[in-house]
């Protein structure tokens, strides 16, 4: 346990870079899926997210081990989750929920794989 905490210390910034980068092109994936495939404001606002989030992936990975940081873009999985739940109105099954505390457990042990 001690390991985990000290590898979230070494590289939070990395890891706050990272979740922000999965959390903008999680936002961009959703308005290129709102675009329906045309060109439109919602196509551009996405490529924007999506821009940011690349952005914010590059400087993350100065801030952290590669293979601490880059394996935490998974939890992008999660916010489509939820942004499809919220926002678009999707549903969700009991499969989804247990799919997503097997990717948050796995996130904090990868988190914690840094010496």
């Amino acid at each position: 346990m001690e390991n985990i905490i000290n590898s979230f210390k070494q590289n939070y910034k990395g890891i706050i870079l990272i979740t922000l980068a999965s959390l903008c092109t999680s936002f961009g994936q959703m308005f290129w899926k709102l675009s329906e495939g045309e060109i439109s404001l919602h196509l551009i606002v996405g490529f924007v997210f999506y821009g940011i989030g690349a952005i914010l992936m590059i400087v993350a990975f100065r801030f952290g081990a590669f293979s601490v940081i880059h394996p935490m873009l998974c939890l992008s999985y999660i916010f489509v989750i939820f942004i499809g739940v919220f926002i678009i109105g999707e549903t969700i099954n009991a499969f989804t929920v247990v799919g997503i505390l097997f990717i948050m457990i796995g996130v904090v042990f990868i988190g914690g794989g840094d010496d």
